[in-house]
């Protein structure tokens, strides 16, 4: 994969679409291997690459900063869990993964409820769906339930008096991640197998186009 023909936007959509579920990388190949980059364009590919290929692990990595920083404010625990979880929506895979436990937990209790959860139906021009990137969550679209989340965590950080604690922490994850992605040399299985494959299935819709 040649990173430097990648456009920063083509990996954020990449992550939005790309499975999650895929275990996080040892801790052995997470801290090996560390040098500064050469030049700007080395740089940049090289952050690209380590977004995407460590992708689990920093999301780990920024769960583990915030929960360490609140440790002793409860409430804002729990603003940072449905910050995290109002985050992971914004990802497809997550989100229809999430939907479908949702549908399937209330059946057991409404099979009428969980009918209407379902998201409506979407209308195909010339074999595609005309509305393929939207999805729904529990029959609502996807954003309601981000901003509800994203509401309700910033409720809990200023009722807990951590907001600005929160910012601290999610500042120093941040940087943590941009540090690590900066200085993480790429090894020779996220160049030739891991992206390719991966990068194949995410973006054969729009060859097809």
């Amino acid at each position: 994969m040649d990173w430097d023909s990648v456009a920063a936007e083509d990996v954020i959509e990449a992550l939005r679409e790309v499975e999650w579920s895929a275990s996080p990388r040892s801790l052995a190949e997470f801290f090996s291997r560390f040098a500064f980059p050469r030049s700007f364009s080395k740089w940049m590919s090289r952050l690209k690459c380590n977004l995407y290929y460590y992708r689990t692990n920093y999301f780990i990595l920024l769960i583990f900063v915030l929960g360490v920083a609140l440790i002793t404010r409860p409430l804002a625990i729990l603003g940072a869990a449905l910050t995290a979880l109002s985050l992971a929506f914004l990802n497809d895979s997550f989100a229809a993964t999430f939907n479908e436990k949702m549908i399937r937990t209330i059946r057991h209790f409404s099979p009428h409820l969980a009918a209407k959860m379902r998201p409506p139906h979407m209308p195909v021009i010339r074999g595609r769906s005309a509305t393929r990137k939207t999805v729904y969550i529990c029959g609502q679209p996807r954003l309601v339930f981000v901003l509800l989340g994203l509401t309700a965590s910033l409720v809990l950080w200023f009722t807990s008096c951590g907001l600005l604690w929160v910012l601290y922490a999610l500042t120093t994850a941040l940087l943590m991640i941009l540090l690590h992605a900066s200085l993480r040399t790429p090894n020779l299985k996220a160049r030739l197998n891991t992206f390719r494959e991966e990068f194949r299935a995410v973006w054969r819709n729009y060859s097809e186009l």
